[in-house]
């Protein structure tokens, strides 16, 4: 949940990506390839995209990178979804240079504009999605002029997709050509 306390009156939205619809509109040969692929979810990995490298070593230590099936089902309704973001850097068993791309191919997918919706703020407007299927993003606003006050609060979900898929997640550090490559 994200409610507005204080809005920047020029840009400041947030994008939702449909992780469901998106999914659903994948072809079945790319559907099956998907099925029971695990990535390697890390901050480190999306901060590195923009260019933010500065992390502790305890920094690192409490923000270690997570397996994470590519494709989830929601318990409540049986719906599959992707489950992708910045945050994923590869995928377990795949060299980087088909992991990366295919991520990409993925989340390019997911962004396009009829899986998108764009909420622009008001004060006082509270927001709820569900993290599980949703992709979401913050645009850009002039932060140096405009004060964007939000409060959050997040729900923990039951366990880590790979449990919940029945998929035994790979063990991070196992096999060097299991793990993904992830920029530190």
């Amino acid at each position: 949940m994200l409610y507005a306390k204080t809005i920047a009156p020029i840009g400041g939205h947030t994008e939702f990506a449909d992780l469901r619809a998106a999914y659903d509109a994948l072809d079945d040969k790319l559907k099956q390839k998907l099925q029971s692929l695990v990535a390697e979810h890390a901050i480190a990995y999306s901060r590195a995209k923009t260019v933010y490298h500065n992390f502790t070593d305890a920094e690192r230590t409490n923000l270690p990178p997570v397996p994470q099936v590519l494709v989830r089902t929601i318990p409540e309704t049986g719906r599959k979804s992707l489950y992708i973001a910045s945050h994923a850097g590869g995928i377990f068993g795949m060299p980087e240079e088909q992991s990366r791309p295919l991520l990409d191919v993925l989340i390019t997918h997911a962004t396009q504009r009829q899986f998108v919706y764009t909420h622009r703020w008001r004060v006082q407007d509270l927001v709820m999605w569900d993290n599980r299927c949703t992709m979401h993003r913050g645009t850009d606003y002039d932060d140096l002029r405009w004060v964007r006050d939000m409060h959050r609060a997040t729900v923990s979900d039951i366990a880590n997709t790979c449990e919940q898929e029945g998929i035994r997640p790979p063990m991070l550090g196992d096999s060097s050509d299991l793990r993904p490559n992830v920029v530190n």
